[in-house]
Parts: C-alpha cells; structure tokens; sequence
C-alpha cells in the first residue's frame, strides 16, 4: 500500500475556472453603483462586507449577493433604486449559471491518479451551486467522495481524511488558497500542494508555511504525478 493513500482536491480555481467570475461581477457591481459612490471605495466596503458576512452567510455567490447589496444600501444611505437592486439580482443569478470550464489536464491528472489513490472533491460553498458544477464539469466520476463544506479548517480536515482514507498522515491537499487549503491541511498533518491561479480572492491569501517539509507549490495539474509518485 502506497505510503499516501488519499489526495483531496479543492474545485474552485483548482480543478476549474470560478474567481474570474466574481472579478467581472464586482467590476458590473461598480459600474452600477458609480453614480452613487468612488469606485475604489466600492471595492473595499464590498471586499469589508464580505469579511464580515462570511460568518453569517458561508462562501459562494449567495453570500457575495447578499454582500453586493449591504454594500450598495450602505454606500447610499438607502436611497439606492430598486432597479440597481435588481441588477445586482441579476448578476448574482448570472454567477450561478455560469459555464464549467476545467483547466487543462485536469481529466487525465485525475484519471490517473483515481487507479491508485482515493480521490476526495472538498471544496466550500452553496451547495447546489458546488453540485451544479461538479456535475457540469465531468469530472464528478473521478472522485470516491464529495465533501462540500461550511469551511476549511484543520479539523475538518482530520475528520475527512479519517473517513475517506488513512489519516492526516497519509493524505495530501491539493489546491489554489493557500490560506483554504495549504495551511490548514498541513495544520491537520496531511501534505498541502499549492498551485497558483490567475484570481485569488482576497480572503484567500496567506503567507508560505514556516514548515515546508510537507509543503509543495507546482505550476499546473499534470505536474502532480511525478510529484505523487515521488512522494510515494
């Protein structure tokens, strides 16, 4: 039995494209509300609100939604028109019926690693937005068990590599957030792999681990397998 028995992989900007969209609609959002408010002001108090919302409403585009439109009551001293509202509604439905697109290589890296590993989708979010794009992309019959949850902690991590594998210990987390996905599975003792996406979300940022003994950054997807097979 392979020294590394489990590989979890986070979906959004790892397996497929997804902040791009939250970057064009918060560049629609400030286009609405620039009438009314500095764009640059815009930004952070929508960047402010999502912060602070995060604990309220979870991730994904509901909570973002709902932050847009704190943001635009707020910005207006509640005279923002019903009709800006309703874009903003609008936007936000656009974000939940956006196209899935995996990133090259992304099939076949798994693929071949699912003959070997036990493959564990963990990713945060809406729920059946998590499940509409799972199932949109194709990629959905890689994976042996689909964990979508309210957030990405070091404890959450032991639970599901317990459950879907040997432990911590013999796991490895592969994605885009270094502070989602990186620090706390390293925390929880599995192996964190970081590769880089275009957009990153601004709660998603973190410094490198201090202990880089677990710790890899790779360019892309297929570079995983001589990683994997080196660590096994």
């Amino acid at each position: 039995m392979p020294e590394l028995s489990a590989i979890g992989f986070d979906a959004d900007d790892t397996l497929w494209h997804h902040e791009r969209f939250f970057q064009l609609t918060t560049a629609r959002f400030v286009e609405l509300l620039k009438p009314y408010a500095d764009p640059h002001h815009l930004t952070e108090h929508l960047h402010a609100a999502e912060k602070r919302n995060v604990k309220h409403y979870g991730f994904g585009v509901k909570g973002f939604m709902l932050s847009m439109i704190e943001t635009a009551v707020d910005v207006t001293d509640g005279r923002v028109p019903g009709t800006v509202i309703a874009d903003v509604l609008a936007a936000g439905r656009d974000m939940l019926a956006h196209p899935v697109e995996p990133y090259p290589g992304a099939g076949t890296t798994l693929a071949a690693l699912s003959a070997s590993h036990t493959l564990i989708l963990i990713t945060r979010g809406d729920l059946f937005d998590q499940e509409r794009k799972l199932a949109a992309s194709g990629l959905g019959d890689y994976f042996d068990a689909v964990e979508i949850v309210s957030d990405k902690t070091a404890p959450v991590y032991e639970r599901i590599f317990a459950r879907h594998g040997h432990g911590a210990g013999r796991a490895m987390m592969v994605g885009n957030s270094m502070r989602a996905d990186v620090v706390p599975a390293l925390a929880a003792g599995a192996w964190g792999v970081h590769i880089p996406s275009e957009h990153v979300w601004a709660l998603d940022h973190d410094d490198d681990p201090a202990d880089t003994s677990r710790f890899r950054r790779i360019a892309d997807l297929p570079a995983l397998l001589p990683l994997v097979a080196e660590i096994a």
